[in-house]
């Protein structure tokens, strides 16, 4: 596929970034699948960085391309999508030149995925110490005694209880709750260095969830790794994010610190997802929530302008234009003609 451009018009192009601490760099990174009505344009220019030690949070609703960009970032697309990027880097090493057997060696290793769903992501015709062991004697190559230490060790380290006997166990006779951890303890085999969570505790239940949210956030600190959490839950956001990006429709809307998104959302899409949750001490008991009205919009064909503004109560006729990035890094950056949203919120209410 044709490289992308350098942006927008008058936008020059983002310079690399100097600080030894960013383990993932991405930069105008598109995905594009083919289909019988047309391309759909799952991913649209999306820029973000994962810094050593610390943990961003890339939320949106169900559809907006949260799976797809880190699938895209693992390479693991299937075979319709198409990736391109203008920076697709790995502690500076472009993974969009590198060769398949190249990538192939960073994931796993040194990049590692805990997949969505803990019920089918483990395979049923193997034990839980096979499919720990693999990745550590593919990627380190030593011996099996070395790997099912280190297997034991991280069962241990996750939580789980009685890590020798559990090895011999299949993945049917587990929990939950026991297969996610099983995941976590997998994608850390090989040690890390960057972390892509993909929902984790999404088919948990809430105690367990806490559980494991605790659990991310304190091997993120002991490792120090970079973590990329892919969510649609704010409850988990606030928990456990330093920063923040929010998509919708493909692209990302707002992206900055966890607590000043949270403190002051620019974006009205932003501020419906906020507005639509129950603040203790602000919302009254048994009192309306804000909802966000319409569907999104498909991402098939030639797009254009703000996906959002059909649904936007402060939308304009400049809305169907060429939307502008507001706001500057480091600090908290938007999509939209709005410098600052009105006091009212953004969502009509049901």
């Amino acid at each position: 596929m044709r490289p992308l451009p350098p942006g927008p018009p008058g936008t020059p192009p983002r310079a690399a970034p100097a600080a030894a601490d960013v383990v993932l760099d991405v930069d105008g990174l598109d995905v594009d699948i083919a289909t019988g009505q047309g391309t759909l344009h799952a991913v649209r220019d999306l820029t973000f960085q994962a810094r050593r030690g610390e943990t961003l949070c890339i939320v949106g609703e169900s559809g907006c391309g949260k799976s797809m960009t880190s699938l895209a970032i693992m390479g693991l697309l299937p075979r319709a999508a198409r990736r391109r990027a203008r920076r697709l880097a790995f502690l500076g090493e472009d993974l969009a030149a590198a060769t398949e057997r190249r990538v192939n060696a960073l994931r796993g290793s040194r990049m590692a995925m805990i997949f969505q769903e803990p019920m089918t992501a483990l395979n049923p015709a193997y034990t839980i110490g096979n499919q720990l062991m693999e990745p550590y004697l593919h990627h380190r190559g030593g011996h099996a005694d070395e790997a099912r230490t280190r297997a034991i060790d991280l069962l241990e380290k996750v939580g789980i209880a009685s890590a020798a006997q559990r090895l011999g166990q299949y993945p049917h006779q587990l929990s939950g709750g026991l297969r996610q951890r099983v995941m976590i303890a997998m994608a850390l085999m090989c040690g890390p260095e960057l972390l892509i969570a993909d929902e984790p505790s999404t088919a948990l239940d809430v105690t367990i969830q806490a559980q494991i949210l605790r659990l991310l956030a304190q091997l993120q600190r002991e490792l120090g790794i970079a973590m990329v959490l892919i969510t649609h839950d704010l409850g988990v956001v606030a928990r456990i994010a330093d920063r923040v990006a929010v998509m919708y429709a493909g692209e990302i809307v707002e992206h900055g610190a966890a607590s000043e998104i949270f403190a002051m959302p620019h974006h009205p899409y932003t501020r419906g997802l906020l507005d639509c949750i129950p603040v203790p001490g602000r919302t009254a008991p048994g009192g309306r929530l804000g909802t966000i009205a319409g569907v999104v919009p498909s991402l098939v064909g030639e797009l254009k302008g703000c996906a959002f503004r059909d649904r936007c109560r402060h939308a304009q006729p400049a809305c169907a234009q060429t939307i502008p990035v507001l706001g500057a890094p480091p600090g908290q950056r938007w999509r939209c003609i709005l410098e600052a949203l009105p006091a009212t919120v953004a969502a009509e209410p049901a």
